[in-house]
Formats: C-alpha cells, sequence, structure tokens
C-alpha cells in the first residue's frame, strides 16, 4: 500500500461491477470516503451478476475465476473464502451433430470427422505448415497458419463471426494471436499425450487450463459480499441510480455527480474524484463543462457488441456435462450454450432439472434484440432440439436476459478515439479514472478491470500517478516483491477490422 497523504479523499464509483467494487473495496479499506452508484436496481456485478429466476440463478456470459495474478487471486479469497470452489473445466465445439474437445485434441478431432475428412484436415495443416501466410494480417491468416485453412473453417470461422458480427477476414491477426496464444495443433496434440504431472509449470497455455474457481452460487455472489463489505468499511454502494450528469469545479476540481432513483428523485454527490466503468459513449454525454465537439464525436463513434442470454429450465434427462458448448453451425443463431449445474450444481434448485443459458450475440435494435421474451424462448427450445442437445418436450420454462453493450467493438478507428477521449480527460479533468472494460473500451477479462481499478485507488491513495493503469492487459503478471509490486506488461491485443 503506497504512502497516504494526510486528507483522505471522497471518490464517487459508477458501476458497480469488478471494477467499480474492487475500487471500493480497497479504498474503503484504507479510510477513504466512497460512495458507488449502480443503475441496477437489484444487482450489483454489472455483467458479472447472478440472475435469478425461480429459484434457479444463473450467469451472464459464464465466468471462469482464475487469474496469473496471485493478488487477485488473494483478493477473491478475501472476499469469499470458502464459498468458492473448484470446478473442473469441460467445453466442447458442435460442428455437424457431433461434440468435438476443445481445446481440440487431435485423435478425438480426426476421429469424429472421418477418414476422408481427417486427411483433408492434416494435409491442409501440413501445408500451411511448409507454405504459411506470409505477414498474416487477418484472423483467418494467422488461425490457418496455426492449424490449417481445413480446420479454421470447422472448428473457427461460424462462431467468431456470430461473436462479433464481423468476418474473420476482417478481424486482426493480433487478436488470434492473444486469444489463442500458445495454442496449435501441435500444442493440442501435446497437452493430449502429456499428463499434466510432467508438463512444466506456467507452460500451459490459458486456453487449457483444466480448473478453474466458481462462486458456489455464481458470481454475483463475489460481487454481492464485496458490496456488503464496501458498506460494512463505511461506504455505501447505491442501486437504482441512473448517472446523468457530472459537473467538475473549474476553481477545484471538485465533481459534483447528479443521478435519478427509479422514482425520478433528483440526487446530488460530492467527491474529489470519479472512477468511471461507464461506457465511454455514454460518460461523454454526461460531463460538463461540455466535451470539445471533436471529442465529444469521437466517443459517440465507439460502438459495442450487445448479448442475450435465453435461460431455458429442461429436464435433466442425457444432458452434456459441459460447462459450455461453442456452436459452430451456420444454421442456428445460438453461438454458445451453458450448462449452468455443471459451472455450480448449487445453481440448480431441484436434482431432477436443469438451467441451460443460450447465448445469442446482436446490436441493439436488431431483430434478435428487439424480439418478444416469448419468442426468444421459443426459439431457444427450437434450435436446442434442432441441434440434437434435447428432445422434444424437454424444455418446461425460461427467463431471458438482455445485456446492453457486452462488448466493445474493435474498428479500425477505435484506438484513436479512445486515445482522443483519454488525453483530453488527463489534461482537462484528471481527477476523472477510466477503468474496466466498457470504462476503458478495452477488452478486459473479469482479473485485468480488477486490476484497473486497484492500480487507479493506489493512484488516487498516493495522490499522484504510480501506475500507468492503461498497460493493464490479459498477458500481464504481477507480482508482490517486499513492499515494491513489479508489473510485467505486454501490448494488449483485440478484434480489430481490418481496413480494406
Amino acid at each position: 500500500m503506497p504512502d497516504l497523504p494526510q486528507k483522505l479523499p471522497r471518490v464517487i464509483c459508477i458501476g458497480a461491477g469488478p471494477a467499480g467494487l474492487t475500487a471500493a473495496y480497497r479504498l474503503t479499506a484504507a479510510g477513504a470516503k466512497v460512495t458507488v452508484l449502480e443503475r441496477d436496481p437489484v444487482h450489483v456485478g454489472g455483467i458479472s451478476r447472478t440472475e435469478r429466476y425461480k429459484g434457479f440463478r444463473f450467469d451472464v456470459g459464464g465466468h471462469r475465476f482464475f487469474s496469473r495474478s496471485k493478488e487477485i487471486e488473494a483478493l477473491w479469497d478475501e472476499i469469499l473464502g470458502d464459498q468458492l470452489i473448484n470446478r473442473p473445466r469441460k467445453s466442447r465445439i458442435f460442428y455437424q451433430g457431433k461434440l468435438f474437445d476443445y481445446p481440440l485434441r487431435a485423435l478425438d478431432a480426426l476421429t469424429k470427422l472421418g477418414f476422408f475428412q481427417s486427411a483433408w484436415c492434416m494435409a491442409s495443416y501440413f501445408k500451411a505448415r511448409l507454405f504459411p501466410i506470409r505477414d498474416a494480417h487477418t484472423f483467418e491468416d494467422w488461425v490457418t497458419n496455426q492449424f490449417g485453412r481445413r480446420l479454421f473453417s470447422i472448428f473457427f470461422e461460424s462462431y467468431t463471426e456470430k461473436v462479433w458480427g464481423m468476418k474473420c477476414k476482417e478481424i486482426s491477426a493480433d487478436w488470434a494471436a492473444q486469444r489463442i496464444k500458445g495454442l496449435s495443433l501441435g500444442g493440442a496434440v501435446r497437452n493430449a499425450l502429456i499428463p499434466a504431472w510432467l508438463r512444466r509449470k506456467g507452460s500451459t497455455p490459458k486456453t487449457l487450463v483444466e480448473h478453474f474457481r466458481y462462486p458456489r452460487l455464481g458470481p454475483g455472489q463475489m460481487w454481492e459480499a464485496a458490496a456488503e463489505k464496501v458498506r460494512k468499511a463505511g461506504g455505501a454502494v447505491l442501486l437504482g441510480m441512473e448517472v446523468h450528469q457530472l459537473v467538475r469545479s473549474p476553481e477545484n476540481g471538485e465533481w459534483t455527480v447528479y443521478a435519478l432513483d427509479p422514482e425520478g428523485g433528483r440526487h446530488e454527490f460530492h467527491a474529489d474524484h470519479v472512477i468511471s466503468s461507464a461506457a465511454i459513449s455514454e460518460l461523454a454525454e454526461y460531463l460538463e463543462p461540455r466535451l470539445p465537439e471533436p471529442v465529444l464525436a469521437a466517443a459517440r463513434a465507439l460502438h459495442y457488441r450487445d448479448f442475450i442470454t435465453v435461460a431455458l429450465i429442461v429436464k435433466d434427462v442425457d444432458c452434456f456435462d459441459d460447462n459450455w458448448i461453442y456452436i459452430h453451425d451456420s444454421m442456428v443463431k445460438v453461438g454458445r450454450i451453458q450448462n449452468f449445474k455443471s459451472w455450480s450444481p448449487h445453481l440448480v434448485p431441484d436434482p431432477d432439472l436443469n438451467c441451460l443459458g443460450l447465448e445469442y450475440f446482436c446490436f441493439k435494435g436488431d431483430g434478435l434484440w428487439d424480439a418478444k421474451d416469448e419468442d426468444l424462448v421459443r426459439l431457444a427450445d427450437e434450435e436446442l432440439i434442432q441441434l440434437g442437445l434435447v428432445t422434444p418436450g424437454h424444455v418446461i420454462d425460461g427467463t431471458v436476459i438482455r445485456q446492453p453493450k457486452a462488448y466493445p467493438v474493435y474498428d479500425e478507428s477505435y484506438e484513436e478515439r479512445v486515445a482522443l477521449f483519454r488525453s483530453w480527460l488527463d489534461k482537462h479533468m484528471p481527477e476523472l479514472h477510466l477503468v474496466g472494460r466498457n470504462g476503458m473500451h478495452k477488452y478486459n477479462n473479469q482479473d485485468h478491470a480488477m486490476m484497473t481499478a486497484l492500480l487507479t485507488a493506489e493512484n488516487i491513495l498516493a495522490g499522484k500517478r504510480l501506475w500507468d493503469v492503461w498497460r493493464v492487459n490479459q498477458d500481464a503478471e504481477y507480482h508482490e516483491m517486499g513492499e515494491d509490486r513489479t508489473l510485467a506488461f505486454s501490448e494488449r491485443s483485440v478484434p480489430r477490422s481490418i481496413s480494406g
């Protein structure tokens, strides 16, 4: 913990997701006065919340609690303790009516594909190794070099395009290199053949991790516990607060934040610092003094991919036991299916039933987003039957959760837009701090969002910038060395659109 200035700051955190609550937790532990403002009237946790329906609990997207940062792992233990359970990781790819192990296992994949398809895949793989695509710019090129064009088309193309709403030829190669880091067909074979106890420690790619931790009652349990600890430490976590205006005093840099409660009542809060995990495109509209038009236009031009979970209660008869399944089938709209009983049996109150979460990736305002709930439940039921994952009559109920702005979109100009917005804030509003996935328009996982919050809190408590929060990324490793923290940073890769 850094040396603290004499006067502890007043801080407002916009958003009670992993980033906002982590910052509040660290700040209140140091004695700072913190108020967290969350627009959701019921839940904390943001996209890492746990939804409830008729006694069933389910995740919004599936959140593993796994990090290479010992500090983050220790923080999870500190917040939730023995309520974290160890779970085996099992995920597969659905293709042409069969389930293939993922990460790919050579024997499993080639056996299920059949002799001729397997021969085609192997020939394609060896061709890619002998004659790789030079200067691979796209996701398609990079994966083809690692697996061969045929395996790319089978196991990567359809799902990736569903998630991002972009063709694989339009997504940058650096994102593939980061998200599938250290994994190739050869790597998959080695990990399939070599027992875990013989592998060099730390040599297993993150994609291949076989176990993870998970709160017994879902990820929201972690953030509900964090919110309660913030309150017990003297902080406030206020739900149903829709922030709509942030005014900075030019005289002393003090912030006044205005929010509306569910009844339309207007509330006023004062702070020395504001930490925001709100989407940049929204935050920019709230700020006063008004941003210059070029900066405001840059923020408005940032886009987001939205997300729908259709949670179906089903009879637990011959149900797959995967945590999740990737659906590589262009004939259905569903992109991924979660089995919440496999995440934690405590999420399902009836042992004869299960809860499956069918995930649909979309843009707000398109046909899927605007569909009626009953139509989405019917679609999910029909697609489960079409895929052969349940039989008719096994789905007995369902509900729909819409998650706007689930994923920032990384088009060819987003970096310049974020850089312009960020540089203006640094110069004119230095007491406003951006954290988390949407707050930074950066593809942070849960643990990285938390680290941006921890470092921001320490900067505020120290009264100066100790850490460059923008360098936190998925492949960073964090170590405690005596009183000093050493951060190993690497370039953050994202799925960027390829111009032309």
